[in-house]
């Protein structure tokens, strides 16, 4: 079997809107999220307020995407991957909303870094018993 290491990050994203389909398929609008640590997807889901309000009244949407929207949908957030570049730990949102028939996506990516990581690769210390260089102190 295979593990999320092996599957690429475009076939990942694939898999989460699989899962995500029955979900997606009761909105008209909302955000999907995925998390990305070492390009493996973790952590993903939608925010979404299900029930709107006007004049007063609250009201659960009716309906939701189509299995063709949520096709459409699926191939642009495969297709939003190539202008994801070289980092590998962040989050891609995926802002949709369904107007006149029409699914329209916003794709949000966002990269993160660990100072401390940063300075262990690029600055490692020398001499982990004096923190300070040229100094007695010991850490």
């Amino acid at each position: 079997m295979l593990t999320a290491d092996q599957l690429s990050l475009a076939r990942q994203v694939d898999i989460v809107f699989k899962e995500l389909s029955v979900e997606l398929g009761g909105m008209t609008s909302g955000t999907v999220f995925i998390q990305i640590r070492n390009n493996i997807i973790g952590k993903f889901g939608i925010r979404h307020n299900p029930i709107a309000g006007r004049n007063g009244h609250l009201e659960e949407e009716e309906q939701g995407l189509s299995s063709e929207q949520l096709h459409s949908f699926r191939v642009m957030a495969v297709e939003a991957l190539k202008y994801k570049r070289y980092w590998t730990h962040g989050e891609i949102s995926y802002e949709f909303a369904l107007k006149k028939g029409t699914i329209m996506v916003d794709a949000i990516l966002e990269s993160n870094y660990n100072m401390a990581n940063l300075m262990i690769q690029r600055y490692p210390r020398v001499n982990a018993a004096n923190t300070y260089k040229g100094s007695d102190l010991s850490s």
